[in-house]
């Protein structure tokens, strides 16, 4: 990855909007402006690495934040336009993704924890090399590796059993024996889950009044009397997108942190 040192947060986005000159709908702004600024930081860090954690994280927040997301053919090149803006390659962080997702699916719970308190001692690659690599002395923790440490075991046999508290309070552990610090992976992971949660419901709120807003307009090219109630919907969806806002401010993106 190759990022001109000069280049400041207000170039990643107009390298951005020149990729994917689409308006893009109130409710996924917050997001988008979030990951901008995430990802522009991280490219400036000299002890970041982009490396399969990283990318398991970043699909995992882009993919659960863009959920509904309409058109959805416009969904792919918009993450494409994100990682370009600050030098990633969206192909390749996709394959980084399955290739991560593909080593951890074939084992345990178990296996998997292990090799993650272990550091990557006995992991199949590229588990092994990620993990390895938190020994580091420069190494940089983001909030997306503990997306991607927590999304890894939620990718391994037996973990769907479990209930998604117990998934992410093993995730602080396990964080905190790889030498992380326990309270900003708690911090990340409990802000991750909750601001997904929220945006779950708007998405399904809006919908809803969308359902509504075209039922209405049915109704009424076929010349039926519009109820008051069907007749709001239209408000609401407006009412939807620009007032929900489902992202609260988050922890600064990332800090540098030894292994």
């Amino acid at each position: 990855m190759s990022v001109s040192a000069c280049l400041t947060v207000a170039d990643s986005k107009r390298a951005f909007h020149a990729a994917f000159p689409h308006v893009i709908g109130p409710l996924y702004r917050r997001m988008v402006d979030e990951l901008l600024v995430e990802l522009h930081l991280l490219s400036r860090q000299s002890g970041f690495r982009s490396d399969g954690l990283f990318a398991v994280g970043l699909t995992q927040v882009f993919d659960g934040f863009s959920k509904g997301y309409r058109p959805q053919e416009q969904s792919e090149p918009l993450f494409a336009a994100l990682c370009a803006s600050s030098g990633f390659d969206a192909q390749q962080i996709r394959a980084q993704h399955a290739a991560a997702v593909a080593a951890v699916g074939e084992h345990s719970l178990d296996e998997v924890k292990h090799w993650l308190a272990q550091r990557g001692n006995g992991a199949p690659e590229p588990i092994a090399g990620v993990l390895a690599g938190i020994d580091r002395s420069d190494f940089h923790y983001s909030r997306l590796f503990a997306v991607g440490l927590l999304s890894l075991l939620q990718q391994a046999r037996g973990a769907e059993s479990m209930e998604p508290q117990a998934l992410r309070e093993a995730a602080h552990e396990i964080g905190e024996s790889m030498g992380l610090m326990k309270e900003r992976v708690d911090k990340d992971l409990t802000l991750y889950a909750s601001n997904l949660q929220k945006m779950a419901q708007a998405v399904e709120l809006m919908e809803e009044t969308l359902a509504a807003e075209r039922r209405r307009r049915e109704r009424q090219a076929q010349g039926t009397k519009v109820t008051p109630a069907d007749n709001s919907a239209g408000e609401t969806v407006s009412k939807t997108e620009n007032e929900t806002n489902v992202m609260p401010e988050s922890s600064p993106p990332a800090s540098p942190q030894g292994g």
